[in-house]
C-alpha cells in the first residue's frame, strides 16, 4: 500500500480516518494530533517546566520525545519501584536512562528503596490494599512531590487514547461519579502543592504511539508489561473496545471526544462536593501533602521514613 500524496510505500493504514501514511507524514501528523491536544483541552504552554513520567514503555518516552520536538521544557522522572520479577524495574530504567542521554534531557529517578527503605513489595506485604492499589499511591505521591520540590508546572503523564477509553468504560459500567468527574485531558490541581496533570497524547492509539516510537528508533521496553497488570480489569476493558473498534472503526476517538464535551454533566454535583470534603482536608504530619487525617495513605504505608 501506497501513500498517495507522495507515493512512499506506506507503514501504517489507519483505518479511523481511511489514511494509509508513510513514514515521514505519519511522524508528522503523530505531533500535529499531539499539538491539537495540547491546544483544544488547554493542557501546556511553552512557558510551562514540563515534568514527564516515564515508566521505560513506549507511550512515556514517545511523549517525551514529541514534547522535546515540540519546543518545550520537558524533563522525564522515572520512579523505581524495585519490582524484581522478570528485572522488570532494572530494564525499565535503563530504558529511561539511555533516552536521556541520547537526546541530551534531564531524567530525575526516584528510588523507591532509596528514598523509603523498602520496595513496591515490601510496603505491599505490610498493607492490607492490592499490590496495584499500593503502587498507584506510591506513583501519585512521588510524582506531586517530585514536580512540587523541582519547580516544575506540570506533570504529564503517557496515556493514550485506548487507556483514556478503556477507564472511561470501566467507570461508566460502574457509574463512578467521582471518577468520571475527574477523567479529563487536564486535571487541575486542587490543592497549592499539587501541579496539574496533563495527557498530550490522549487522541493517540497505542498502535500509534508504537508506530512512532519505531519510526523514532526509541529503544523501549516492548517484550513485556509490567508482570502484575496480566489481570487488571481496564485490560479487559481495552480488549472490549478493540473488538468493537474492528466493526466500527473511530468508535473509540468519537467515545473520548463526546465524554469530553459532554464531561459537565458529571462534573458540577462533584465537583461542589469535593469543594466541600476539600475544605476539610488537612496538611499529613509527615510530607506535608494535602490528606484526610494527620498522616496520608503514603506515609501510612511507608512509616513515615522521609521527612519534609
Amino acid at each position: 500500500m501506497r501513500f498517495s500524496k507522495c507515493s512512499e510505500q506506506a507503514v501504517i493504514h489507519l483505518r479511523s480516518h481511511r489514511l494509509a501514511l508513510c513514514g515521514d507524514h505519519f511522524t508528522e501528523r503523530f505531533r500535529d494530533v499531539v499539538k491539537k491536544a495540547i491546544k483544544s483541552y488547554r493542557q501546556l504552554t511553552k512557558d510551562d517546566k514540563v515534568l514527564v513520567a516515564v515508566s521505560g514503555g513506549k507511550d512515556s518516552l514517545a511523549l517525551w520525545d514529541v514534547l522535546l520536538d515540540l519546543g518545550y521544557d520537558a524533563e522525564g522522572l522515572y520512579i523505581d519501584l524495585g519490582i524484581k520479577k522478570e528485572s522488570y524495574s532494572d530494564i525499565s530504567r535503563e530504558k529511561a536512562e539511555a533516552f536521556a542521554r541520547n537526546r541530551g534531557a534531564g531524567l530525575i529517578i526516584s528510588d523507591i528503596r532509596k528514598e523509603y527503605g523498602m520496595s513496591l513489595h515490601a510496603a505491599a506485604r505490610k498493607n492490607p490494599r492490592t499490590l496495584c492499589s499500593v503502587c498507584g499511591i506510591i506513583k501519585r505521591h512521588e510524582m506531586s512531590r517530585v514536580a512540587l520540590e523541582g519547580g516544575y508546572d506540570v506533570l504529564a503523564t503517557g496515556h493514550n487514547l485506548d487507556d483514556e477509553a478503556g477507564v472511561l468504560l470501566g467507570n461508566l459500567l460502574r457509574w463512578n461519579l467521582e471518577l468520571l468527574r475527574r477523567q479529563a485531558p487536564r486535571l487541575e490541581a486542587w490543592h497549592p502543592k499539587l501541579k496539574p496533570k496533563v495527557k498530550p497524547l490522549c487522541l493517540l492509539t497505542e498502535r500509534e504511539t508504537a508506530t512512532y516510537a519505531i519510526l523514532r528508533g526509541i529503544d523501549y521496553v516492548y517484550e513485556m508489561e509490567c508482570p502484575f497488570s496480566l489481570n487488571s480489569p481496564s485490560i479487559v476493558m481495552k480488549e472490549a473496545l478493540n473488538r468493537i473498534e474492528e466493526r466500527s472503526p473511530g468508535t473509540k476517538l468519537y467515545f473520548f471526544k463526546k465524554f469530553q464535551r459532554h464531561r459537565n454533566l458529571f462534573a458540577s454535583r462533584e465537583e461542589e462536593k469535593q469543594k466541600e470534603e476539600g475544605a476539610e482536608l488537612v496538611e499529613c504530619g509527615i510530607c506535608g501533602f494535602p490528606s484526610s487525617s494527620d498522616r496520608c495513605a503514603f506515609c501510612r504505608i511507608m512509616r513515615g521514613k522521609r521527612k519534609n
